[in-house]
């Protein structure tokens, strides 16, 4: 996720430092965005040559490198602790313009902004997988959000190219709690031997027009995301969120989607 966040921020013309927490996360992160950049040059969707649009990179371990910038997105793992650690971390080299948004997407965005020196400034940025192709971005707003806030983040996702819904800070936002929902269902569908991945998959996308169905999408996300993003909302919102035992299983198992190679689909 963070390295497509990188590529459409490269690809819109702005100068980005990625920071990655040790040299070897940073090396696999730049690997990602080189390929992704040149699939997207292979279909006509860069206006400048890939090398050109690296030129515009800042790859480094060290958060003083954020020193500067008029935005800073947080795209680590769904963890409320090490989100709230690391945001303390990265504000500390900001200044009092710049404007810091989390890429979360379930997590509240005030509880995330508790211990912030300017807790106003924090927002959330909600972008979707796989980010340079996906359409949309979701902006989560609280009653801190100052509108000077609101209004550099809507500019920035619209010179993105994307296309803005803005919700109000809650649990699961829109698009994950209605996501998640039906994608816990598919699950239990599969558990209780209702139909097979493949057909339930194909009745969404065929009979409600979903350009991807609710088990293929949770292999692409990650059913370890899944499952966290379900555990949180389970705990937030009640048992309607509940996580199913077989996702529980095939994350105990290592069946994490497309990542590992295998969810309910096997990927090469």
């Amino acid at each position: 996720m963070g390295s497509g966040i990188v590529h459409v921020l490269l690809a819109s013309g702005y100068q980005t430092a990625l920071v990655e927490m040790d040299e070897e996360a940073l090396a696999q992160a730049r690997r990602r965005i080189e390929d992704s950049l040149g699939k997207a040059a292979r279909r006509g969707k860069l206006q400048d040559e890939p090398g050109q649009v690296l030129a515009r990179l800042t790859a480094t371990t060290d958060l003083a490198d954020l020193a500067g910038a008029a935005v800073v997105i947080e795209s680590v793992p769904e963890n409320m602790e090490l989100k709230k650690s690391l945001l303390r971390r990265v504000e500390a080299h900001l200044d009092d313009t710049a404007l810091v948004a989390s890429n979360t997407s379930s997590l509240s965005i005030a509880e995330l902004a508790d211990g912030l020196r300017r807790p106003e400034r924090l927002l959330g940025l909600h972008f979707f997988n796989p980010v340079p192709v996906s359409a949309l971005v979701e902006i989560a707003i609280t009653d801190q959000t100052g509108r000077p806030s609101r209004e550099t983040v809507r500019s920035l996702a619209e010179n993105l190219g994307k296309e803005i819904v803005e919700v109000r800070d809650s649990p699961g936002f829109a698009t994950s709690r209605l996501g998640v929902l039906l994608g816990l269902e598919a699950v239990r569908m599969v558990e209780s031997g209702v139909a097979a991945p493949g057909d339930i998959d194909r009745a969404m996308e065929l009979g409600y027009r979903h350009p991807m169905g609710p088990l293929r999408l949770t292999d692409l996300v990650g059913l370890d995301v899944r499952l966290g993003i379900a555990e949180y909302l389970h705990a937030t919102l009640g048992p309607r969120f509940e996580p199913p035992e077989l996702m529980r299983r095939m994350v105990e198992e290592g069946k994490l989607g497309k990542k590992s190679g295998q969810g309910f689909y096997a990927w090469p």
